[in-house]
């Protein structure tokens, strides 16, 4: 049998679903709500957090008070002469150097320095076989006796055949002849001790000198071996450390500047050491090329120092300084007295009411200590050389004193004891004692327990507190109670 449905079965059964349904969209739009709430809650939070930022990153920096002073260091200008230097890299070399050959043949018998000493002019450095030479010397001297001896027999003859001619006892003519041949055999003397003189150079040659003082580098032919004049190696190098030479360049723009201070006089040169501060070596100026390097666009200049402690050696790299000229009562400042910014070089200048005042400065020159002030200060002003973060123009500023760089710890200081001889603790440990103390009261109460936290606390008071030994046991603790008690 078939019934038809009811129209109010149906809205009953709707009605549960829309009212469920809407249910769910208020749910979703009040949490949806809430959300918002708390996004726009916690961006106004933030912002309120950044806006002291934005408002203080002037020129106090974040977070600093405008009514407090600014601390900061300060130094008066100085009056003084101020060298000016040109700063260049160059290479030391050896003022002469000298490779000794042989100028003879002959076998090497002696060997008369020792490698790397000091040696002086015409020491006798090797000796060759002379032997040879020496017969050869002998030879052209005797050649002399023997022509001295015809030309005394010679003179005779002359004398007498002159007064032969002289009574028309002999003919003019071969006294003439007699005359002739006794300049003839006094030319051939000559002759003969030119000859001499040949043979003793040759002779002495033999023995191989030094031709300047200077420093024997490593042998280069062993005794006993036969060494020619021809050979290239030689026996030895020697070179001339004092003094010594140095060769600098600088650029090309320098180049008038280095003519016009050489045509005033002579130029001091400084040559540094290897941490390129300390000078070690102070020599002058000799020479300066006659052209540009086209490669580099440099200028080369040669320097000559005493180097009287070897500490400067041929081959070196060093930095070297030309001093050009000095710059006579010159204003000086701290060079951290100086500051840039976008309209160029400034300083701040303290006032008599500690009001600081940016004033621009023309810096002349300047290094890693002082620069030189050409216009902007004088000796009575006060300049800021510390402090510089929190400081802006017009801003109140209270000077301190420089006594000089902090020490920094090495190490952990040593603990100091207490008059009564017990070694202090930490604040950390106070408290722990004290926190010990009541739970220790409270002990006698509650057992075993507050005995256990009392030395619990007490032990992470000691880790804060204190290093090293633990303290010696606290006074006033019970017995009994719950008191921690330190370990000795």
């Amino acid at each position: 049998m078939l019934f038809k449905p009811d129209s109010t079965d149906d809205e009953k059964s709707t009605a549960p679903r829309k009212r469920s349904l809407l249910s769910r969209l208020l749910g979703r739009m009040v949490s949806l709500l809430i959300t918002l709430v708390i996004l726009g809650g916690l961006g106004y939070l933030g912002w309120l957090a950044f806006q002291p930022k934005q408002n203080g990153g002037g020129g106090r920096g974040a977070g600093a008070r405008p009514d407090l002073p600014v601390p900061v260091l300060a130094a008066t200008p100085q009056v003084h002469d101020v060298p000016v230097y040109l700063d260049g890299v160059g290479s030391v070399k050896a003022l002469n150097t000298v490779t000794v050959r042989s100028q003879v043949d002959g076998k090497l018998l002696k060997v008369n320095f020792v490698e790397g000493q000091d040696v002086k002019k015409d020491e006798v450095l090797g000796e060759i076989d002379p032997a040879i030479y020496q017969a050869q010397y002998d030879q052209a001297v005797a050649k002399k006796a023997q022509d001295v001896a015809l030309l005394t027999n010679q003179k005779l003859d002359l004398v007498r055949y002159e007064q032969l001619a002289a009574s028309n006892a002999g003919s003019k003519q071969q006294a003439d002849t007699q005359r002739a041949l006794v300049a003839q055999q006094e030319a051939l003397i000559k002759a003969d001790q030119a000859a001499i003189d040949n043979a003793a150079a040759t002779l002495s040659y033999t023995k191989i000198v030094a031709p300047i003082a200077g420093r024997a580098g490593l042998r280069q032919v062993d005794q006993g071996n036969i060494i020619h004049a021809s050979d290239t190696t030689g026996l030895v190098i020697l070179t001339q450390l004092q003094p010594i030479a140095v060769w600098f360049s600088l650029p090309q723009q320098q180049i008038m500047r280095v003519n016009a201070a050489a045509a005033k006089g002579q130029l001091a040169v400084d040559v540094f050491g290897n941490d390129g501060v300390t000078v070690i070596d102070t020599g002058k100026l000799t020479g300066i090329d006659n052209q540009v390097d086209p490669t580099t666009g440099t200028l080369k200049l040669k320097a000559e120092l005493p180097n009287a402690s070897y500490q400067l050696w041929p081959g070196q790299f060093v930095n070297v300084r030309l001093k050009v000229e000095t710059l006579p009562q010159a204003i000086v400042v701290p060079t951290s007295a100086v500051q840039r910014g976008p309209a160029g070089t400034f300083s701040y200048v303290i006032g008599e009411d500690n009001t600081v005042t940016a004033k621009p400065v023309t810096v002349t020159q300047q290094d890693e200590h002082e620069a030189v002030i050409a216009s902007g200060l004088t000796t009575s002003d006060r300049v800021v050389t510390t402090g510089f973060a929190n400081l802006s123009d017009g801003a109140k500023v209270v000077v301190g004193k420089d006594d000089g760089p902090p020490s920094a710890d090495l190490a952990p200081r040593k603990r100091s004891r207490n008059p009564d001889g017990k070694r202090g603790a930490g604040q950390g440990e106070g408290q722990a004692k004290e926190q010990g103390k009541e739970q220790g009261k409270d002990g006698r109460r509650d057992g075993q327990g507050g005995e256990h936290r009392g030395r619990r606390e007490h032990s992470e008071g000691d880790q804060k507190g204190q290093t090293g030994p633990a303290p010696a046991p606290a006074a006033g603790g019970d017995q009994s109670g719950g008191a921690p008690r330190a370990q000795p």
